[in-house]
């Protein structure tokens, strides 16, 4: 990965850690105003995209990999056949990818980025984007976002958001909404331990919570469910 691809943030322009030690009065209500103004301005953002499809996966594969060339492809087809905002956390890898297929055919390509103390800088395909300091915003924001989610090959954000979205699935908080896993040979494998050892051996999912997802090697198969998915009016809620 090329050194160009990063920055480094001073710890200044971050939020510092809040400990225990910082539970008073004015360390609380500073991070409750960040907080506010985050969820506030971040709102007010994804307002302007009321179609999009939310699309997850690794930071870290490179532009000749697999993975890469199919984020990009589906990138092009949603914004070029259904005219849907791509969201990704505007990062390089798989989001970059998908922000490019869309930037490619002069689609909407949104990245909602993050603040760390060592980060990646955001790609040059976004048309638009926002940075947040709050990992737990910034992934509302990416959820509430969505008629759609695709999720590529990832690293640990990638399954902390897609056991984020199918918690409040499964639990009724969010309405039920498509969960695209790209890539059999990465996900068949995830899928096997969960029925193994989740549903059959310790009986804490069932055979509805697994059927939330659907595995595909196939750009047209996620397109068909993509476009077949209702159009969420979410946005009624917030304008």
């Amino acid at each position: 990965m090329s050194d160009n691809k990063k920055i480094h943030v001073a710890h200044q322009h971050l939020p510092n850690p809040f400990s225990r030690s910082d539970i008073h009065e004015g360390q609380i209500a500073e991070h409750l105003g960040r907080i506010n103004h985050e969820f506030h301005e971040g709102f007010e953002f994804i307002k302007k995209y009321p179609k999009s499809v939310t699309i997850f996966g690794s930071s870290m594969l490179p532009v000749d990999s697999e993975p890469y060339k199919k984020a990009l492809e589906l990138g092009a087809r949603i914004a070029k056949d259904l005219n849907y905002a791509v969201v990704t956390g505007g990062g390089p890898g798989i989001m970059e990818a998908a922000n490019r297929g869309a930037f490619d055919v002069k689609g909407k390509s949104v990245g909602l980025n993050i603040s760390l103390p060592h980060e990646h800088e955001a790609n040059k395909f976004l048309t638009d984007h926002i940075k947040f300091s709050y990992f737990f915003s910034r992934k509302t924001l990416m959820v509430f976002a969505a008629e759609a989610y695709v999720f590529f090959p990832g690293g640990f954000g990638t399954f902390d958001e897609l056991f984020g979205v199918l918690t409040l699935i499964q639990t009724g908080k969010i309405p039920r909404v498509p969960i695209v896993l790209f890539d059999s040979s990465f996900w068949d494998p995830v899928m096997a331990t969960l029925t193994v050892v989740m549903q059959d051996k310790f009986k804490t999912i069932d055979d509805n919570d697994l059927k939330l997802m659907e595995v595909t090697d196939s750009i047209d198969e996620a397109m068909s469910v993509i476009s077949k998915a209702p159009v969420s009016e979410w946005w009624r809620i917030i304008s």
